[in-house]
């Protein structure tokens, strides 16, 4: 017999970084989960293999990628979610050589503001808008108002959070720096990771057993 908490709420931390269609693709189904169900969701960013690991991609099986973007696009297609690779890729790095770049403007910039919308409570919207707006299929989403348009739909100013994070850069990094470490201690490196009651969940073919575990747990329906 399991033992259901009292509280009203349950809780759990995601780890998420800005480079990953899974992470992506997972989104929906957590924003739904939260909106639906008296649990709620502790953003952790953290930074894609590819810049925690730069030799990631040069020790990989060389059919990691074609597989990455064939099962990606079929998840996306059966549950109907806008998917494409983001244009640019927030991560700066060489297609033909796998070479990661020692600049990262993109998903520096990207992980420090989910840190930043997390610290003002709005870290899991701030991923709804963003990762839809950079792999829903927006050209130049680094350009113009695009992403300033996607965190205003988050409930955010992207001036206050890119003024904050001018102000005190090293803060929002050693944030994300914490956050990998916390990841490891619970038990895995990849994103999405959920992680409930010190257990983790990788994957977003794990949502379904992630729930599971919620509901053994009480989980239930919002009400009002």
């Amino acid at each position: 017999m399991t033992g259901k908490v009292t509280d009203m709420s349950l809780r759990f931390d995601l780890y998420y970084t800005m480079r990953s269609p899974y992470c992506y693709l997972a989104t929906p189904f957590l924003a739904e989960l939260v909106r639906d169900y008296q649990v709620d969701c502790d953003l952790r960013p953290v930074y894609p293999l590819a810049v925690s690991d730069p030799s990631f991609f040069t020790k990989v099986n060389p059919l990691f990628v074609s597989y990455l973007a064939m099962d990606t696009a079929r998840v996306a297609e059966r549950h109907g979610i806008p998917y494409r690779w983001p244009q640019p890729d927030p991560v700066v790095q060489d297609l033909e050589t796998r070479k990661i770049a020692e600049e990262q403007p993109y998903i520096q910039r990207l992980t420090r503001l989910a840190v930043a919308a997390q610290e003002r409570g709005r870290g899991l919207p701030f991923v709804v808008e963003v990762s839809g707006m950079i792999f829903g299929g927006v050209d130049d989403w680094h350009l113009g108002d695009h992403l300033a348009g996607a965190v205003a739909r988050a409930g955010l100013d992207l001036g206050e959070l890119d003024a904050a994070i001018a102000a005190d850069p090293d803060g929002y990094q050693g944030v994300a720096a914490e956050n990998r470490q916390s990841q490891l201690a619970a038990g895995h490196w990849g994103a999405p990771l959920m992680v409930f009651e010190g257990e983790p969940f990788f994957g977003q073919d794990r949502l379904d057993l992630f729930k599971w575990r919620l509901e053994q747990r009480g989980l239930q329906p919002r009400t009002g």
